[in-house]
Protein backbone atom coordinates (compact mmCIF):
# COMPACT_ATOMS: atom_id res chain seq x y z
CA UNK A 1 0.00 0.00 0.00
CA UNK A 2 1.18 3.46 -1.02
CA UNK A 3 0.94 6.68 0.82
CA UNK A 4 -0.58 7.93 -2.74
CA UNK A 5 -3.10 5.68 -2.90
CA UNK A 6 -3.96 6.03 1.17
CA UNK A 7 -4.43 9.90 0.51
CA UNK A 8 -6.30 9.03 -2.34
CA UNK A 9 -8.59 6.37 -0.41
CA UNK A 10 -9.21 9.06 2.26
CA UNK A 11 -10.38 11.49 -0.15
CA UNK A 12 -12.85 9.53 -1.97
CA UNK A 13 -14.20 8.42 1.57
CA UNK A 14 -15.03 11.72 2.22
CA UNK A 15 -16.86 12.54 -0.98
CA UNK A 16 -19.29 9.08 -0.76
CA UNK A 17 -21.09 6.79 2.47
CA UNK A 18 -19.36 4.22 3.49
CA UNK A 19 -21.39 1.59 4.75
CA UNK A 20 -20.82 -1.31 6.68
CA UNK A 21 -23.11 -3.80 7.85
CA UNK A 22 -22.31 -4.87 11.15
CA UNK A 23 -20.99 -3.36 14.52
CA UNK A 24 -21.40 -5.19 17.79
CA UNK A 25 -20.87 -2.03 19.81
CA UNK A 26 -23.88 -2.38 21.64
CA UNK A 27 -23.53 -5.62 22.92
CA UNK A 28 -20.25 -4.58 24.09
CA UNK A 29 -21.55 -1.60 25.72
CA UNK A 30 -24.24 -4.16 27.86
CA UNK A 31 -20.87 -5.58 28.57
CA UNK A 32 -19.24 -2.95 30.47
CA UNK A 33 -22.30 -1.65 31.95
CA UNK A 34 -25.37 -3.69 32.18
CA UNK A 35 -28.45 -4.98 30.54
CA UNK A 36 -30.32 -1.42 31.62
CA UNK A 37 -29.57 0.71 28.44
CA UNK A 38 -29.09 4.13 30.19
CA UNK A 39 -26.16 2.44 32.00
CA UNK A 40 -25.19 0.70 29.25
CA UNK A 41 -24.31 3.48 27.07
CA UNK A 42 -23.52 5.96 30.45
CA UNK A 43 -20.52 3.29 31.27
CA UNK A 44 -18.28 4.31 28.62
CA UNK A 45 -17.17 7.87 26.73
CA UNK A 46 -17.34 7.78 23.24
CA UNK A 47 -15.80 10.81 22.66
CA UNK A 48 -12.07 10.11 23.51
CA UNK A 49 -10.55 6.53 22.80
CA UNK A 50 -11.51 3.46 24.29
CA UNK A 51 -8.32 1.12 24.40
CA UNK A 52 -10.54 -1.60 24.65
CA UNK A 53 -13.21 -1.19 22.21
CA UNK A 54 -12.47 -1.27 18.47
CA UNK A 55 -15.49 1.90 17.70
CA UNK A 56 -15.42 5.12 19.30
CA UNK A 57 -16.07 8.31 17.63
CA UNK A 58 -12.38 9.26 17.10
CA UNK A 59 -11.81 5.89 15.01
CA UNK A 60 -14.85 6.56 13.19
CA UNK A 61 -13.93 9.79 12.21
CA UNK A 62 -10.29 8.57 11.26
CA UNK A 63 -12.05 5.50 9.42
CA UNK A 64 -14.67 7.94 7.59
CA UNK A 65 -17.63 5.65 8.27
CA UNK A 66 -20.74 7.62 7.28
CA UNK A 67 -23.35 4.79 7.79
CA UNK A 68 -23.61 2.05 10.51
CA UNK A 69 -25.86 -0.97 10.59
CA UNK A 70 -25.92 -1.73 14.72
CA UNK A 71 -26.40 -5.20 15.11
CA UNK A 72 -28.89 -5.60 18.24
CA UNK A 73 -27.89 -9.00 18.72
CA UNK A 74 -28.99 -11.43 21.43
CA UNK A 75 -27.19 -14.67 22.06
CA UNK A 76 -29.15 -17.71 21.45
CA UNK A 77 -28.80 -19.01 25.42
CA UNK A 78 -31.76 -16.39 25.55
CA UNK A 79 -35.00 -17.73 24.56
CA UNK A 80 -38.58 -17.16 24.24
CA UNK A 81 -39.93 -13.76 26.15
CA UNK A 82 -36.30 -13.49 27.31
CA UNK A 83 -35.18 -13.35 24.18
CA UNK A 84 -37.86 -10.69 23.11
CA UNK A 85 -36.78 -8.85 26.10
CA UNK A 86 -33.24 -8.74 25.23
CA UNK A 87 -33.90 -7.69 21.45
CA UNK A 88 -35.85 -4.25 22.93
CA UNK A 89 -33.02 -3.47 25.54
CA UNK A 90 -30.30 -3.82 22.45
CA UNK A 91 -32.55 -1.65 20.51
CA UNK A 92 -32.83 1.18 23.00
CA UNK A 93 -28.62 1.45 23.31
CA UNK A 94 -28.89 2.20 20.05
CA UNK A 95 -31.49 4.85 20.60
CA UNK A 96 -29.93 5.60 23.94
CA UNK A 97 -26.83 5.79 22.31
CA UNK A 98 -27.98 8.86 19.37
CA UNK A 99 -29.87 10.67 22.44
CA UNK A 100 -26.38 11.13 24.05
CA UNK A 101 -24.51 11.64 20.94
CA UNK A 102 -26.47 13.46 18.41
CA UNK A 103 -23.83 15.69 17.12
CA UNK A 104 -22.65 12.23 15.57
CA UNK A 105 -24.88 10.11 15.17
CA UNK A 106 -28.02 10.18 13.46
CA UNK A 107 -31.13 7.46 13.44
CA UNK A 108 -32.33 7.04 9.45
CA UNK A 109 -35.03 4.47 8.47
CA UNK A 110 -34.37 5.17 4.62
CA UNK A 111 -31.67 5.80 2.05
CA UNK A 112 -32.47 9.67 2.06
CA UNK A 113 -32.37 10.08 5.11
CA UNK A 114 -28.51 8.30 5.39
CA UNK A 115 -27.83 10.27 2.32
CA UNK A 116 -29.14 13.53 4.27
CA UNK A 117 -27.53 12.66 7.60
CA UNK A 118 -23.80 12.05 5.63
CA UNK A 119 -24.28 15.49 4.26
CA UNK A 120 -24.66 17.10 7.95
CA UNK A 121 -21.51 15.20 9.22
CA UNK A 122 -24.03 12.61 10.83
CA UNK A 123 -23.34 8.82 11.10
CA UNK A 124 -26.49 7.29 9.66
CA UNK A 125 -27.31 4.92 12.24
CA UNK A 126 -29.75 1.65 11.33
CA UNK A 127 -30.70 -1.51 13.40
CA UNK A 128 -29.91 -5.35 12.56
CA UNK A 129 -31.22 -7.72 14.74
CA UNK A 130 -28.92 -10.73 14.92
CA UNK A 131 -30.71 -14.14 15.36
CA UNK A 132 -34.68 -14.88 14.27
CA UNK A 133 -34.83 -16.52 17.94
CA UNK A 134 -35.47 -12.73 19.15
CA UNK A 135 -38.49 -12.90 17.85
CA UNK A 136 -40.16 -15.60 19.54
CA UNK A 137 -41.68 -17.29 16.23
CA UNK A 138 -43.92 -14.45 16.37
CA UNK A 139 -45.19 -12.72 13.35
CA UNK A 140 -46.16 -9.85 15.57
CA UNK A 141 -42.50 -8.93 17.30
CA UNK A 142 -41.07 -9.18 13.86
CA UNK A 143 -43.65 -6.37 12.97
CA UNK A 144 -43.31 -4.69 15.90
CA UNK A 145 -38.89 -4.96 15.92
CA UNK A 146 -39.99 -3.09 12.56
CA UNK A 147 -41.71 -0.60 13.78
CA UNK A 148 -38.90 0.54 16.61
CA UNK A 149 -36.14 0.73 13.46
CA UNK A 150 -34.70 -2.42 12.78
CA UNK A 151 -33.60 -2.65 8.99
CA UNK A 152 -32.76 -6.04 8.95
CA UNK A 153 -33.03 -9.51 10.48
CA UNK A 154 -30.35 -12.36 10.26
CA UNK A 155 -32.63 -15.62 10.03
CA UNK A 156 -30.17 -17.40 12.83
CA UNK A 157 -27.21 -16.87 14.70
CA UNK A 158 -25.00 -19.98 15.83
CA UNK A 159 -27.64 -22.19 16.67
CA UNK A 160 -30.76 -23.22 14.46
CA UNK A 161 -34.42 -21.59 15.03
CA UNK A 162 -37.14 -24.27 15.11
CA UNK A 163 -38.11 -22.52 11.32
CA UNK A 164 -34.47 -22.02 10.03
CA UNK A 165 -31.28 -24.00 10.04
CA UNK A 166 -28.02 -22.17 11.21
CA UNK A 167 -24.81 -22.88 9.34
CA UNK A 168 -22.33 -23.83 12.21
CA UNK A 169 -25.34 -26.07 13.49
CA UNK A 170 -26.32 -29.31 12.45
CA UNK A 171 -28.98 -29.07 9.67
CA UNK A 172 -32.81 -30.21 10.33
CA UNK A 173 -35.55 -28.37 8.29
CA UNK A 174 -33.70 -28.38 4.92
CA UNK A 175 -33.08 -24.81 4.36
CA UNK A 176 -36.65 -23.24 5.96
CA UNK A 177 -39.53 -24.37 7.40
CA UNK A 178 -43.44 -23.08 6.05
CA UNK A 179 -43.21 -20.82 8.85
CA UNK A 180 -39.70 -19.79 7.73
CA UNK A 181 -41.07 -18.82 4.18
CA UNK A 182 -43.70 -17.00 5.92
CA UNK A 183 -40.82 -15.08 7.88
CA UNK A 184 -39.15 -14.27 4.71
CA UNK A 185 -42.34 -12.93 2.95
CA UNK A 186 -43.51 -10.68 6.33
CA UNK A 187 -39.96 -9.18 5.88
CA UNK A 188 -40.39 -8.23 2.38
CA UNK A 189 -43.85 -6.92 3.60
CA UNK A 190 -42.78 -4.64 6.00
CA UNK A 191 -39.18 -3.51 4.38
CA UNK A 192 -37.19 -5.58 6.46
CA UNK A 193 -34.37 -6.46 4.61
CA UNK A 194 -33.01 -10.62 4.84
CA UNK A 195 -30.42 -11.22 6.18
CA UNK A 196 -28.56 -14.51 5.16
CA UNK A 197 -25.10 -14.42 7.19
CA UNK A 198 -24.83 -17.30 9.45
CA UNK A 199 -27.71 -19.30 7.89
CA UNK A 200 -27.01 -23.09 6.40
CA UNK A 201 -26.56 -22.68 2.69
CA UNK A 202 -29.78 -24.74 1.82
CA UNK A 203 -31.27 -21.45 4.08
CA UNK A 204 -29.54 -19.06 1.65
CA UNK A 205 -30.92 -20.90 -1.01
CA UNK A 206 -34.47 -20.87 0.05
CA UNK A 207 -34.90 -17.47 1.33
CA UNK A 208 -33.53 -16.14 -2.31
CA UNK A 209 -36.15 -18.12 -3.54
CA UNK A 210 -39.24 -17.06 -1.99
CA UNK A 211 -37.69 -13.33 -1.68
CA UNK A 212 -39.43 -10.91 -3.49
CA UNK A 213 -36.80 -8.26 -3.09
CA UNK A 214 -33.05 -8.04 -2.77
CA UNK A 215 -31.14 -10.14 0.13
CA UNK A 216 -28.30 -8.99 1.98
CA UNK A 217 -25.32 -10.85 4.08
CA UNK A 218 -24.46 -8.54 6.65
CA UNK A 219 -21.25 -10.20 7.60
CA UNK A 220 -19.88 -13.03 5.77
CA UNK A 221 -16.93 -13.75 3.04
CA UNK A 222 -16.46 -16.23 0.46
CA UNK A 223 -16.25 -20.18 0.93
CA UNK A 224 -14.36 -20.86 -2.12
CA UNK A 225 -11.10 -18.52 -0.87
CA UNK A 226 -11.96 -20.40 2.90
CA UNK A 227 -13.80 -23.23 3.63
CA UNK A 228 -15.60 -21.89 7.13
CA UNK A 229 -19.11 -22.64 7.59
CA UNK A 230 -20.04 -18.86 7.90
CA UNK A 231 -19.30 -18.37 4.23
CA UNK A 232 -21.37 -18.02 1.06
CA UNK A 233 -20.50 -20.42 -1.62
CA UNK A 234 -20.05 -19.47 -5.13
CA UNK A 235 -23.38 -20.85 -6.27
CA UNK A 236 -25.21 -18.51 -3.82
CA UNK A 237 -22.91 -15.43 -4.74
CA UNK A 238 -23.79 -16.09 -8.70
CA UNK A 239 -27.88 -15.70 -7.70
CA UNK A 240 -26.89 -12.13 -6.17
CA UNK A 241 -26.98 -10.45 -9.64
CA UNK A 242 -30.95 -12.22 -10.49
CA UNK A 243 -32.08 -11.10 -6.73
CA UNK A 244 -30.01 -8.09 -6.81
CA UNK A 245 -28.51 -8.32 -3.40
CA UNK A 246 -25.64 -7.82 -1.63
CA UNK A 247 -22.22 -9.00 0.16
CA UNK A 248 -20.93 -7.44 2.65
CA UNK A 249 -17.52 -9.13 3.17
CA UNK A 250 -16.50 -9.36 7.15
CA UNK A 251 -12.89 -8.80 8.44
CA UNK A 252 -13.41 -11.59 11.11
CA UNK A 253 -10.24 -13.90 11.29
CA UNK A 254 -11.53 -17.37 11.14
CA UNK A 255 -13.87 -16.29 8.18
CA UNK A 256 -11.03 -14.93 5.95
CA UNK A 257 -7.44 -16.38 6.71
CA UNK A 258 -7.68 -20.36 5.85
CA UNK A 259 -4.23 -20.61 8.89
CA UNK A 260 -6.52 -18.79 11.27
CA UNK A 261 -9.51 -21.63 10.70
CA UNK A 262 -7.15 -24.49 10.64
CA UNK A 263 -6.09 -22.87 14.33
CA UNK A 264 -9.96 -22.39 15.04
CA UNK A 265 -10.41 -25.99 14.48
CA UNK A 266 -8.17 -26.57 16.99
CA UNK A 267 -10.26 -24.98 19.63
CA UNK A 268 -13.49 -26.38 18.44
CA UNK A 269 -12.14 -29.85 19.10
CA UNK A 270 -10.49 -29.42 22.46
CA UNK A 271 -13.50 -27.79 23.28
CA UNK A 272 -15.42 -30.81 22.08
CA UNK A 273 -13.08 -32.81 24.07
CA UNK A 274 -13.71 -30.98 27.42
CA UNK A 275 -17.19 -31.21 26.53
CA UNK A 276 -17.73 -27.58 26.07
CA UNK A 277 -20.06 -26.41 22.87
CA UNK A 278 -17.59 -24.40 20.69
CA UNK A 279 -21.09 -21.86 19.28
CA UNK A 280 -21.47 -20.65 22.80
CA UNK A 281 -19.54 -17.56 22.67
CA UNK A 282 -19.38 -17.02 25.99
CA UNK A 283 -18.48 -20.70 26.82
CA UNK A 284 -15.59 -20.31 23.93
CA UNK A 285 -14.13 -16.55 25.51
CA UNK A 286 -13.96 -18.48 28.96
CA UNK A 287 -12.05 -21.41 27.31
CA UNK A 288 -9.52 -19.68 25.13
CA UNK A 289 -8.59 -18.06 28.43
CA UNK A 290 -7.02 -21.12 29.93
CA UNK A 291 -6.59 -23.22 26.76
CA UNK A 292 -2.35 -24.06 26.56
CA UNK A 293 -3.15 -23.51 23.21
CA UNK A 294 -0.50 -22.78 19.89
CA UNK A 295 -0.12 -19.53 19.02
CA UNK A 296 -3.08 -18.08 16.70
CA UNK A 297 -1.77 -17.25 13.47
CA UNK A 298 -2.84 -13.50 12.30
CA UNK A 299 -5.23 -12.58 9.67
CA UNK A 300 -3.80 -9.42 7.16
CA UNK A 301 -5.66 -6.72 5.03
CA UNK A 302 -4.72 -9.11 1.64
CA UNK A 303 -7.25 -11.57 3.07
CA UNK A 304 -9.57 -9.57 3.33
CA UNK A 305 -8.44 -8.30 -0.08
CA UNK A 306 -8.67 -11.84 -1.59
CA UNK A 307 -12.43 -12.55 -0.75
CA UNK A 308 -13.59 -9.08 -1.71
CA UNK A 309 -12.00 -9.59 -5.18
CA UNK A 310 -13.44 -13.38 -5.42
CA UNK A 311 -17.02 -11.47 -4.12
CA UNK A 312 -16.53 -9.20 -7.15
CA UNK A 313 -15.55 -12.17 -9.39
CA UNK A 314 -18.37 -13.90 -8.66
CA UNK A 315 -21.51 -11.70 -7.90
CA UNK A 316 -19.94 -8.51 -9.96
CA UNK A 317 -19.07 -5.08 -8.42
CA UNK A 318 -22.87 -4.26 -8.15
CA UNK A 319 -23.44 -6.83 -5.08
CA UNK A 320 -20.46 -6.64 -3.18
CA UNK A 321 -19.95 -4.20 0.18
CA UNK A 322 -18.43 -4.07 3.95
CA UNK A 323 -19.62 -5.51 7.02
CA UNK A 324 -16.32 -5.81 9.49
CA UNK A 325 -17.83 -6.76 12.96
CA UNK A 326 -15.81 -4.30 14.69
CA UNK A 327 -16.63 -5.30 18.24
CA UNK A 328 -18.02 -8.44 18.09
CA UNK A 329 -14.85 -10.41 17.55
CA UNK A 330 -11.56 -10.06 19.86
CA UNK A 331 -9.20 -9.46 17.19
CA UNK A 332 -8.91 -8.13 13.74
CA UNK A 333 -6.66 -8.80 10.97
CA UNK A 334 -3.12 -6.36 10.78
CA UNK A 335 -3.99 -3.69 9.09
CA UNK A 336 -7.99 -3.00 10.24
CA UNK A 337 -7.50 -3.23 13.90
CA UNK A 338 -10.24 -0.97 14.29
CA UNK A 339 -12.65 1.48 12.74
CA UNK A 340 -10.28 3.52 11.63
CA UNK A 341 -8.90 1.38 9.52
CA UNK A 342 -11.23 1.43 6.43
CA UNK A 343 -9.07 3.63 4.44
CA UNK A 344 -6.35 1.13 4.44
CA UNK A 345 -8.21 -1.35 2.68
CA UNK A 346 -9.47 0.97 -0.18
CA UNK A 347 -6.01 2.06 -0.53
CA UNK A 348 -4.35 -1.81 -0.81
CA UNK A 349 -7.46 -1.94 -3.52
CA UNK A 350 -6.92 1.00 -5.54
CA UNK A 351 -2.84 -0.13 -5.41
CA UNK A 352 -4.77 -3.49 -7.55
CA UNK A 353 -6.28 -1.18 -10.05
CA UNK A 354 -9.59 -0.74 -8.77
CA UNK A 355 -11.65 2.30 -10.04
CA UNK A 356 -12.78 5.10 -7.88
CA UNK A 357 -16.46 3.91 -8.72
CA UNK A 358 -15.97 0.53 -8.45
CA UNK A 359 -14.75 1.69 -5.21
CA UNK A 360 -17.65 3.80 -4.03
CA UNK A 361 -19.85 0.68 -4.82
CA UNK A 362 -18.05 -1.21 -2.39
CA UNK A 363 -18.26 1.14 0.26
CA UNK A 364 -21.56 2.16 0.22
CA UNK A 365 -23.61 2.58 -3.39
CA UNK A 366 -24.89 -0.94 -3.77
CA UNK A 367 -25.95 -0.87 0.09
CA UNK A 368 -28.23 2.31 -0.48
CA UNK A 369 -29.51 0.65 -3.41
CA UNK A 370 -30.79 -2.54 -1.87
CA UNK A 371 -32.32 -0.53 0.68
CA UNK A 372 -34.24 1.84 -1.50
CA UNK A 373 -35.05 -1.46 -3.53
CA UNK A 374 -36.53 -2.65 -0.74
CA UNK A 375 -38.49 0.12 0.36
CA UNK A 376 -39.67 0.29 -3.13
CA UNK A 377 -41.47 -3.09 -2.93
CA UNK A 378 -43.82 -2.04 0.25
CA UNK A 379 -44.77 1.04 -0.85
Amino acid sequence: MTNEALQRATTLLDGVILADGHNDLPWELRQHGGANPVDAVNSLDLTVRQPELHTDFPKLAEGKLGMQFWSVYVPCQFEGDSAVTAVLEQIEIVHQLAERYPDRLRLVDTADEAEAAFADGRIASLLGAEGGHSIAESLGVLRALRRLGVRYMTLTHNFNTTWADSGTDEPVHGGLTGFGRDVVREMNKIGMMVDLSHVAPSTMRAAIEVSSVPVIFSHSSCLAVNDHPRNIPDDVLAQLPGNGGVAMVTFVPAFISPKVAAWDEQLKAAMAKAGQDYRDLGQRGEFVKAWDAPEKPKATVEDVVAHVEHAREVAGVDHIGLGGDYDGVGTLPEGLEDTSKYPVLFAALLDRGWSDEDCAKLAGKNTLRVLRDVDAYTR
